[in-house]
């Protein structure tokens, strides 16, 4: 039986994407410039929250606070990566919520390729650049990182626990973008093909809300990366990709 086809479980999950990161700047001007590497210096936990970011963050739990009481979450999941713990607490400062960090929602370790773009990678690893496009993205694993298979193995522990622990219950998740498509992966049974157009053809904004909610026959997807709620400003709406290190053959 799927995740999606269970029949224990929350009543409603709700993946939300950590605001823009310092992470997701310096990753665009890279690519802007046409560098090997992103400058950026801290490790990949540490990446703070851009202005623009906090202010999204906030705009988010702004939404939250609006929200009917039957509406808000009974349990709070972070990752513990900086960008995505910081949204989570600034979305919550309002709520009386539970807030708990759980290292299975952490972003895709990039291993040795982390902080480099897909120039970076052809140019310095071109043997790494050939067996990602042998292998896909989907399966390849960097040397010390992980696969986005890898991932989904994560996505579908907590499930497992969430299953246990949390039947009946609204639960949001702070998280990343390879972990947002992960969850999608498990809980919706896609194959590699239906997940990489998906990955493909929509973007997962910065802030952007994922909702499922459990009817007669499981957890259905009601809302997808949705940011709507950062319209009324003065947050400016993204969408940057957490891509460094994941294109070495575009």
């Amino acid at each position: 039986m799927s995740a999606l086809h269970a029949r224990r479980g929350p009543d409603e999950l709700v993946l939300v994407r950590h605001g823009e990161s310092a992470g997701n700047i310096a990753d665009s001007e890279a690519r802007d410039s046409d560098a090997e590497r992103l400058e950026l210096s801290a490790r990949d936990a540490d990446v703070e929250l851009s202005g623009n970011g906090e202010e999204q963050a906030r705009t988010l739990g702004r939404w939250a606070a609006g929200l009917a009481k039957e509406e808000l979450p009974d349990l709070v999941v972070s990752s513990p990566y900086r960008r995505a713990a910081d949204t989570a607490r600034a979305a919550l400062a309002g709520l009386d919520v539970e807030l708990v960090m759980d290292e299975r929602l952490r972003e895709r370790d990039l291993g040795l390729l982390d902080g480099l773009t897909g120039k970076g990678i052809r140019a310095r690893y071109p043997e790494e650049a050939e067996r990602r496009s042998h292998v896909g993205k989907f399966y390849y694993q960097p040397p010390s990182g992980e696969s986005w298979a890898d991932v989904v193995l994560r996505a579908r522990s907590l499930l497992a626990d969430l299953r246990e622990g949390y039947d009946g219950k609204r639960v949001w998740l702070f998280t990343h973008q390879a972990v947002i498509m992960s969850f999608r992966y498990a809980l919706e049974g896609l194959d590699e093909a239906e997940l990489l157009e998906i990955d493909r053809s929509t973007p997962i904004p910065n802030a952007s809300v994922t909702r499922y909610c459990r009817r007669s026959d499981g957890l259905v997807l009601e809302t997808f990366a949705s940011d709507e709620h950062l319209d009324p400003g003065p947050a400016e709406r993204t969408d940057e990709d957490d891509r460094a290190g994941e294109a070495p053959d575009a």
